[in-house]
């Protein structure tokens, strides 16, 4: 029953953040006059999503277009991006982390540890750590909309 929620709660979540990227005008997607381009925090924001939906980091195989350096937000990492990710690659990106989704929630050991050495709680509290972290960044990325 649980794993019903997680998953509801997760593609509900992954949802919103779909629908503030397809409202993202071209020009505010690459803006550089905010501190963590648009697109950039779409694409951090799937990428610890697919991370953290795995057992632990081992067991982790990143998204055939994966470019390392878009992993961070720390210090405007994605302003150093040679290519940003287009709207569509983002959007292809969120389909395959809502199929992750379903197929692995089920799957979890949600009484074990995180499987993240940097997040000291059990598999369960992760998926809630997740969801609130999907949520943080789609508010931010709304933000950006109403600003625009």
């Amino acid at each position: 029953m649980i794993q019903g929620v997680i998953k509801s709660q997760f593609l509900a979540a992954l949802e919103m953040l779909k629908q503030a990227v397809m409202q993202c005008p071209d020009d505010l997607w690459n803006d550089t006059a905010h501190k963590n381009l648009f697109w950039h925090v779409a694409y951090h924001t799937l990428f610890y999503t697919h991370l953290y939906l795995q057992p632990t980091e081992a067991d982790f195989v990143p998204w055939s277009k994966h470019k390392a350096e878009a992993r961070s937000l720390e210090k405007g990492a994605g302003k150093g991006t040679a290519v940003p990710y287009t709207q569509s690659e983002v959007l292809e990106y969120l389909a395959f982390c809502q199929q992750v989704v379903l197929e692995t929630v089920d799957k979890l050991d949600l009484q074990g540890e995180s499987g993240f050495y940097w997040l000291p709680f059990n598999k369960l509290e992760l998926q809630f750590y997740s969801i609130r972290h999907i949520q943080q960044h789609t508010g931010e990325l709304y933000e950006q909309l109403g600003e625009h």
